[in-house]
């Protein structure tokens, strides 16, 4: 997941990486997670607040999608 940009990620493209990378690790040794955990944002990215909390709430759902 991106934190270049406050555009959030569809769900199904995120399960379909997620889905991609398990036919090479084993699911259980995967996770997700914003790109960089937001630290590229202090530097010029233009991500707000509520941007962040947006893609975080992704993150928790995407991963009780796949995870439970």
């Amino acid at each position: 997941m991106t934190s270049k940009t406050g555009a959030l990620e569809k769900p199904d493209d995120l399960k379909r990486r997620i889905e991609e990378a398990a036919k090479l690790v084993p699911l259980d040794q995967l996770g997700i997670s914003p790109q960089y955990g937001f630290s590229s944002t202090v530097l010029g990215n233009k991500l707000t607040i509520e941007d962040q909390i947006a893609k975080l709430k992704l993150v928790v759902h995407g991963a009780r999608e796949v995870w439970g």
